[in-house]
């Protein structure tokens, strides 16, 4: 399969090495003036969670991030996190399912999924539910662009199934990608397989000014309610 090959920008990587300071300085930078700009909209968003189910308003989720090994940083005590493949954090997101009181087994949303709330739908259709991992960008924990970053237990297997898969805890995960920017929500190890193309495309290409651009590429997805339920 051929893949589409990232946008003309995608040669400013090699030309001018991007620096990990300048990437993280743009980061906080957009998350903030993000997490100003949307306030009003995640109180609404919020106020309808509440009003609408039971349960607390922001969903919290352990994921992997960034595996410090693949560059040659154990960073201290990463010791115990080793045999996760990455480093592991709490991502948050706006609630968009029913809160049932118990441990659900780590498994992806399907289409039409019955746990989604009438709420949680139109937030993830939007990606509005996304909103609150601007905080996660802002800790450190993630990018505005990365690759997503999955449940341990769904880690731990998909990196058994797929080669390669570990390559993409090489950078500290992400809001949106350029995976997320053309495929839809994963339901299958198919759909993982082809998203890891596009990962580690972006992987190999990345640049300040190629993460610019799949942000200005976002807004059209979530309005025109592509690749999301």
């Amino acid at each position: 399969m051929t893949l589409p090959r990232l946008p003309s920008f995608a040669w400013t990587a090699a030309v001018v090495p991007p620096t990990d300071e300048g990437r993280r300085l743009l980061n906080v930078l957009i998350a903030m003036v993000g997490l100003v700009v949307a306030l009003p909209l995640m109180v609404v968003i919020a106020v309808l969670i509440k009003l609408t189910s039971r349960g607390p308003v922001l969903f919290a989720q352990e994921r992997i991030g960034l595996d410090r090994r693949a560059l040659g940083n154990p960073a201290g005590n990463y010791r115990r996190h080793s045999d996760y493949g990455g480093r592991t954090f709490v991502m948050y997101k706006f609630r968009t399912m029913r809160a049932d009181g118990g441990t659900a087994p780590q498994v992806w949303a399907q289409r039409d999924d019955p746990r989604v709330t009438a709420v949680g739908r139109v937030l993830r259709k939007l990606r509005l539910d996304e909103l609150p991992q601007l905080w996660n960008v802002l800790v450190g924990d993630m990018n505005i662009v990365g690759p997503r970053p999955e449940q341990p237990a769904i880690f731990a297997q998909l990196r058994e199934k797929i080669q390669e898969y570990q390559r993409r805890q090489r950078v500290l995960p992400g809001i949106t990608g350029w995976a997320q920017i053309n495929l839809a929500y994963d339901s299958s190890v198919e759909d993982v397989r082809e998203k890891l193309n596009y990962d580690l495309e972006y992987i190999r290409h990345r640049s300040a000014v190629e993460d610019l651009k799949i942000m200005l590429l976002t807004p059209a997805v979530m309005l025109g309610q592509r690749h999301g339920w």
